[in-house]
């Protein structure tokens, strides 16, 4: 905390500094910066942060000394600490560091009560400057207000930490590094899933969270995912005269539950209008059709229901995600 209101006293004496200079100077003068790297490395809590920019690929402390503008989040020397677990920064390839860095950045400049006007709009997600798992796309990242601000479901924006300003951006102080999400890591964040989540962890037979969370590039990652909200699951419920998840029997689950996930693919939802009509194999080997006009997909099950995209293009590094407001059955 005391280093946190020892950086924005030190933003607030640069600018007292830039004032009186010039009044007392007609000739120009060169003052420390005040973009997003020289505030890092002016505070010491974000000492690691500035180490593991320096160690990235990408030049990246150049990068976030570039017109901008950019908002970061940045995580703490505690935070660092806590996602090395003993280890240096020298043993992560930094191809991989610099991914997870980037994974802190998004286009903007954004404050944390425009965080709360998106999510109350109902959107959700932002994209990052990471890479998503398929060429050209970039990572999702998302967000909730309801009680701070928190990223991802396992990062926060600390007490004093929101809002630091810098010449091409802003800063937002945050408690935990945000690793490189898969598919099951915005599955677990959002509550919209909670009741899909359940449903993939109910039978201790089930393995569907680590074969999501399989990397890209190694079988049967990339996945799109067709998720269905907790609003679809309790139409479904509805439709099959239950009361809870737990009364569907367990080979119904099972196949529902596969119906979902398209392996080896990542699929965007621009992409789909070129797969109109066709049928593409579900990862229980069932066939689910898509139909691109209006936008949705279709089961070949029991009355081909058509089940419309509701949020488009969740990006994780092993596929995307589409979140549906039907279940496909």
């Amino acid at each position: 905390m005391k280093n946190l209101i020892w950086l924005k006293k030190t933003v607030l004496l640069l600018a007292l500094v830039t004032f009186v200079v010039s009044c007392d100077d007609d000739d120009p003068v060169t003052l420390p910066g005040t973009t997003i790297t020289d505030l890092a490395i002016a505070s010491p809590n974000l000492s690691s942060l500035v180490a593991a920019l320096t160690a990235a690929n990408g030049n990246l402390p150049v990068v976030l000394q570039g017109e901008g503008p950019f908002t970061v989040l940045a995580p703490t020397n505690e935070a660092f600490s806590t996602f090395l677990a003993g280890r240096q920064l020298s043993d992560i390839p930094a191809e991989v560091l610099t991914q997870v860095l980037l994974n802190h950045v998004i286009d903007g400049s954004i404050e944390a009560a425009d965080l709360t006007a998106l999510n109350a709009d109902g959107s959700f997600y932002a994209s990052t400057l990471a890479d998503g798992a398929k060429a050209g796309t970039k990572m999702s990242i998302y967000f909730n207000t309801s009680e701070g601000v928190r990223f991802n479901g396992v990062s926060s924006v600390i007490t004093g930490g929101a809002n630091i300003e810098a010449s091409n951006g802003i800063i937002h102080v945050v408690d935990a590094v945000i690793d490189l999400p898969t598919v099951v890591t915005f599955a677990v964040a959002d509550d919209r899933f909670d009741i899909l989540q359940a449903a993939l962890t109910r039978e201790t037979s089930f393995n569907y969270v680590t074969a999501l969370g399989t990397p890209n590039g190694t079988a049967p990652a990339p996945f799109t995912v067709f998720a269905p909200t907790n609003d679809a699951f309790i139409a479904l419920l509805s439709d099959l005269e239950l009361m809870e998840l737990g009364d569907v029997p367990t080979a119904t689950l099972q196949t529902v539950l596969e119906l979902h996930v398209v392996p080896g693919a990542n699929v965007l939802s621009s992409e789909l209008a070129g797969l109109d009509g066709e049928n593409v194999a579900s990862l229980g080997g069932t066939d689910i059709t898509i139909q691109a006009s209006p936008a949705g997909i279709i089961a070949t099950g029991e009355d081909d229901t058509l089940n419309p995209i509701i949020i488009a293009d969740v990006q994780a590094s092993n596929g995307v995600i589409h979140a549906i407001s039907r279940v496909i059955r």
